[in-house]
């Protein structure tokens, strides 16, 4: 039951209540969790004992690549045939933070409102505040929530920031890297970091001039690519967003991969790699708020001024520190 502990602070949310009326698919639930989650609110924890028994339901797909390659119309596309498909959808758009409010600035939900009134679709932008690698740090936990919400498949649209886009490779089943001709994506494809997470490229607005040749040049990279027998080579698909074409061959091609992962066991691992990487994320989240806190007393002012002094090396002083921890 929730109760007031003093002025001005907020009851403690009801987790089980909110997490039984998401499942029945409340709108308001389910966006009251992820906002639980966004402002790192102390009920998570039990948020997300309450939401580990749907985890590894949902099948993610993440979208990236450059600002102005499309993401978001090929996101609404994409839910588009999969509604059609009878599938539950969950969407997560990862927005740059406004320096001014920290809130996010696109708002995909406005490329997207052709869904807004689908009670089969539920779609929220996130604000990245500024964490880098093209997610929001609350990302995993909103998947989670979507996951324990029915959504059978969750689209995770990355901020757009060009090589340093990787982070949705720990997230997602399913990588999507859009290209578009003529934007220079065809050169940032072949580098190391996105031509490695990419499961399938789509090479969207695929009407224009130079579209033949930015699949050759992707197919020629993934040509020099070494691979173990077995081994998923990334697919390459045209589509038009804007017009509706080719987007049933990209929801296609996420199929063949996903049966590839299934086939050969890699789904699994796959899955078991992201939760390493979420409970890892957790554990040095709480060690940086114990570091904090440390800030308020005198250990760490200690060992600093013992090093600045020459008395102590600064990798003792940290085991010293690790030790008050």
């Amino acid at each position: 039951m929730s109760s007031r502990t003093g002025r001005g602070v907020r009851p403690r949310p009801d987790v089980a209540a909110l997490v039984a009326k998401a499942r029945d698919g409340d709108v308001r639930s389910v966006a009251r969790l992820i906002s639980l989650v966004e402002n790192g609110d102390p009920a998570l924890p039990e948020v997300a004992a309450a939401l580990a028994p749907y985890a590894g339901t949902a099948l993610v797909i993440g979208l990236t690549g450059s600002p102005g390659v499309g993401k978001s119309t090929t996101t609404n596309e994409i839910v588009r045939v999969l509604r059609a498909q009878g599938k539950r959808v969950g969407v997560l758009a990862v927005d740059p933070s406004s320096p001014f409010s920290g809130g996010a600035i696109l708002g995909d939900r406005i490329r997207m409102q052709d869904h807004t009134t689908d009670p089969g679709v539920y779609i929220r932008s996130m604000s990245s505040r500024g964490q880098l690698g093209g997610l929001a740090a609350a990302t995993p936990q909103a998947v989670r929530v979507l996951e324990g919400a029915g959504c059978e498949v969750i689209l995770v649209e990355t901020v757009g920031v060009g090589q340093a886009e990787v982070e949705i490779a720990s997230l997602a089943d399913t990588t999507l890297v859009l290209l578009a001709p003529g934007m220079g994506d065809a050169i940032q494809a072949v580098k190391a970091g996105v031509l490695e997470v990419a499961d399938v490229f789509v090479i969207n607005k695929a009407d224009r001039p130079g579209a033949d040749a930015t699949y050759r040049d992707i197919q020629g990279m993934l040509g020099l690519g070494e691979r173990a027998p077995g081994e998923w080579r990334p697919l390459v698909v045209r589509a038009t967003a804007v017009k509706a074409e080719g987007i049933d061959d990209v929801v296609a091609a996420v199929g063949k991969h996903q049966e590839w992962l299934s086939r050969t066991g890699n789904l699994v691992t796959s899955r078991e790699r992201r939760a390493a990487v979420e409970v890892e994320a957790i554990a040095l989240g709480v060690l940086r708020a114990r570091i904090g806190d440390l800030r308020q007393g005198t250990a760490l002012g200690t060992l600093a001024a013992a090093v600045a002094g020459g008395e102590i090396d600064p990798y003792a002083a940290a085991d010293e520190l690790i030790k008050g921890l």
